[in-house]
């Protein structure tokens, strides 16, 4: 580059029209094709170019979006986290399993936010260091044009979160106020909505907070509505794109944000969890105390719990504890489970254990004993000392329906 780095710095002062505008000067400074992209990787704007273009690129102006074989190359090559990371220019050398050539790129943030990308298609060009010094300073420049774009949709970001948290209390009077509100700060509450909660064991850092982030723009099949830190807690108020399979989504929505989270910042015990959908926002309230149910329960309960996400997953452990309470104000004992326990204690033996994880594997012997580590036979001798020690009759579904509760309360009783 034959121009002085205060020239060119200079030349970013000036003022534009479109985003088209920003792309095509960029690429005129750096003498390279230049793609703006938001934080969910859609494009904002692309500059024009001659030849030697590569597919990574071509599809990516194809599509108005980079093709997800290029997202996920980026994480598996480190890329991603690099750029979500770093405040500097990431230099990018040639993927070719994905199509991508030489790149600079640069994430655009407004503290640990990140609102998009710069992407510099290098080819066979090396920036100097005053260069890479200057395209680090495009990002305030691009910044400006992404704040400007959200200004429209939302007053203030403060106003953003005050109105998420008093959904998140219940604070408003009705249905009304509240949609009062949301028009005010563009906040679309159509469709139904589910909250979501993300909970660190680890103290939170700014480069949580920047990944954490930067998931919840970049999904495909759910909307984040708005979100918001709560100490160890990461919220967010969230819309279903397609209502098909609402549960499997935000399933794989919740493990697959842990796994992303915990996998590029080895954290360790992150867990997630979601309330209930509904369509009025008056109950955004209700969902979240849901979501955060499922997290004290999920504590209780590890093993038992590990897999479930969702409030509707958790079944009889909704109301498990206040059966316990009931159960002790009544001073009540399943008088068959006191006499297993009995029997085990005086010959060294396993009837209650074995009856537990038979109930938990729905009955099915065979799942049971390869639980259990023992022969199918074996499982099925102890399961008639079960009936003759206890008098228990376990082809009567109400017997083993109450065993069933009774014997998580036993386990929440050791908890």
């Amino acid at each position: 580059m034959t121009k002085h780095p205060d020239t060119l710095k200079n030349r970013l002062n000036k003022v534009y029209v479109s985003p088209d505008d920003l792309a095509d000067h960029i690429a005129d400074i750096f003498k390279c094709p230049i793609t703006i992209e938001d934080s969910n990787h859609h494009v904002v704007s692309y500059s024009k170019h001659k030849e030697n273009i590569d597919e990574a690129r071509i599809s990516t102006i194809m599509n108005r979006k980079v093709p997800d074989k290029v997202i996920n190359g980026l994480w598996k090559n480190g890329i991603m986290p690099r750029l979500i990371d770093s405040d500097d220019p990431v230099i990018i050398p040639e993927i070719m399993e994905i199509g991508l050539g030489n790149r600079v790129a640069i994430s655009i943030r407004k503290k640990n936010e990140i609102l998009g990308f710069i992407w510099a298609h290098t080819s066979d060009q090396t920036l100097s260091d005053e260069e890479i010094k200057l395209f680090k300073e495009t990002s305030t420049y691009v910044q400006k044009f992404f704040l400007q774009s959200r200004q429209r949709r939302r007053k203030s970001e403060e106003g953003y979160k005050d109105f998420f948290w008093q959904l998140l209390r219940g604070d408003f009077r009705d249905g009304d106020e509240i949609l009062r509100w949301a028009k005010q700060l563009n906040i679309n509450l159509d469709g139904n909505k589910v909250i979501v909660v993300i909970k660190f064991s680890d103290e939170i850092t700014e480069q949580m907070e920047k990944h954490a982030y930067y998931l919840s723009e970049s999904q495909v099949k759910v909307s984040v509505i708005t979100r918001l830190f709560d100490d160890n807690e990461f919220i967010m108020l969230i819309r279903l794109k397609d209502e098909v399979h609402p549960k499997q989504i935000i399933s794989d929505f919740i493990q697959q944000f842990i796994q992303k989270m915990s996998k590029q910042l080895k954290l360790k015990n992150v867990h997630g969890s979601a309330g209930l959908f509904y369509h009025s926002p008056q109950n955004i309230t209700d969902s979240h105390h849901q979501a955060t149910e499922v997290l004290r329960l999920k504590e209780k309960f590890p093993e038992k719990l590990n897999r479930i996400f969702m409030y509707e997953e958790l079944g009889v452990y909704q109301f498990i504890e206040r059966l316990y309470e009931f159960q002790k104000q009544n001073h009540y004992q399943n008088r068959q489970i006191e006499t297993l326990r009995s029997y085990d204690k005086t010959h060294k033996t396993f009837l209650l254990l074995t009856l537990d994880v038979y109930l938990q594997c729905d009955n099915n012997v065979y799942q049971a004993a390869k639980t259990l580590f023992i022969h199918p036979n074996t499982m099925n001798y102890r399961l008639k000392r079960i009936r003759e020690v206890s008098g228990i009759d376990l082809k009567d579904p109400n017997q083993k329906t109450t065993l069933y509760l009774d014997l998580i309360i036993e386990n929440l009783k050791e908890a």
